[in-house]
Formats: C-alpha cells, structure tokens, sequence
C-alpha cells in the first residue's frame, strides 16, 4: 500500500511541476524583405496575431534570412 501511495504521489508531483510551454509572441514567418534608404528590412507576420510589422537589422542578419524562414525579433514587444 505505501508503495502505491508513494507512486501516485511521485506521478502527481511530476504532471503538476510540468509547465506549458509560453507561446513566444515576438516571432513569426518573414513575409518580405528589401532595402529603403539603408534600412535592411524584414516584414515578419506574427505567429500570434497573424499581424506583420517591418523591422531594421544589419547587413549580415538580412542576408540570412529569407521569405518563408521562422524569425524571431529580440527587445521588441509582440506586435
């Protein structure tokens, strides 16, 4: 009997410390990219709001990513 009780107890503690993985609303599909003024931009559609926002990165960033590729934007609030 107190073997049951301690496996129920150990199966309980590991289904309660298990979190859901947070949905990372500052990343998305990159719709578009282009140059303006040298401004390297890439406009992302984001995985949440489906809204798309266009954001400046440096040389490097914009030539490794492409349309269609998964992105996600640092310091910035979802969008």
């Amino acid at each position: 009997m107190k073997k049951t009780m301690m496996f129920i107890a150990v199966i309980a503690m590991l289904l309660l410390s298990c979190k859901k993985e947070e949905e990372q609303c500052n990343c998305g599909t990159i719709a578009n990219d282009g140059i303006d003024n040298g401004c390297y931009w890439l406009e992302i559609r984001n995985d949440c709001s489906g809204n798309k926002k266009k954001f400046c990165f440096d040389e490097d960033v914009w030539m490794n990513n492409h349309p269609g590729d998964h992105f996600c934007v640092s310091n910035v609030e979802p969008w």
